[in-house]
């Protein structure tokens, strides 16, 4: 029961004790995992930039740094409320000045129109979507030919989650995800594993709209 109510928690925080906690176990958690993902992005200063369940907001502000040309973007949604209304409060001079716009909905259902986006990024939050298939179509739909999205997570500390039976089904495991991206559309998918390396202890996917 308790690991079930952490996997609902984790997947969509609420306003809430347990909301609470756990928005500032993704700060601490996942503050290095998106700064070094929105690097390894390559987002240039003029992109059109989307992170995908932004939680309480630590990648977006790390983005918005890098998109200093006046047509730079950056856009952000969230299924949690509690996660958009917490990413709202912190980004609000950049949200009020047009340079960030936020969203509260599903990423199987985004208000974006086709082929505007350049680089998407998201950390350990795709094993929360009620279907990746649904998912990536609509990622894919948005993005630029050419577009990149990295995928950031902690795949030690998802694996032991779900052995815990805190994530649902088998939809943390990265073979599933990267199928779902590739019979979505998606060429050069890849995983790698970046414990060795200086930019964090994690795993990355990476991955391209077809030109």
């Amino acid at each position: 029961m308790f690991a079930e109510k952490l996997g609902k928690q984790l997947g969509h925080p609420t306003r809430s004790v347990a909301g609470w906690l756990v928005s500032k176990l993704l700060t601490v958690r996942n503050r290095a995992l998106e700064e070094s993902v929105v690097q390894i992005s390559g987002i240039q200063p003029e992109d059109t930039v989307l992170e995908l369940g932004h939680g309480p907001g630590l990648g977006l502000q790390s983005a918005a740094k890098l998109l200093t040309a006046p047509t730079g973007h950056l856009i952000g949604l969230d299924y949690s409320a509690y996660m958009h209304q917490m990413a709202s409060e912190l980004m609000k001079e950049l949200v009020a000045s047009g340079k960030v716009t936020l969203h509260h909905c599903d990423v199987a259902a985004m208000p974006l129109v086709d082929s505007t986006v350049d680089r998407v990024f998201h950390c350990n939050c795709y094993y929360f979507w009620p279907d990746l298939k649904k998912g990536a179509t609509e990622i894919h739909r948005v993005m630029k030919p050419g577009g990149l999205m990295v995928t950031g997570l902690k795949l030690s500390s998802v694996a032991a989650f779900a052995a815990k039976r805190v994530m649902p089904g088998e939809n943390w495991r990265p073979d599933a995800y990267m199928t779902a991206l590739r019979d979505s559309g998606f060429t050069d998918v890849r995983m790698e594993d970046k414990a060795q390396t200086h930019y964090f202890s994690g795993y990355l996917c990476h991955c391209l709209k077809m030109r």
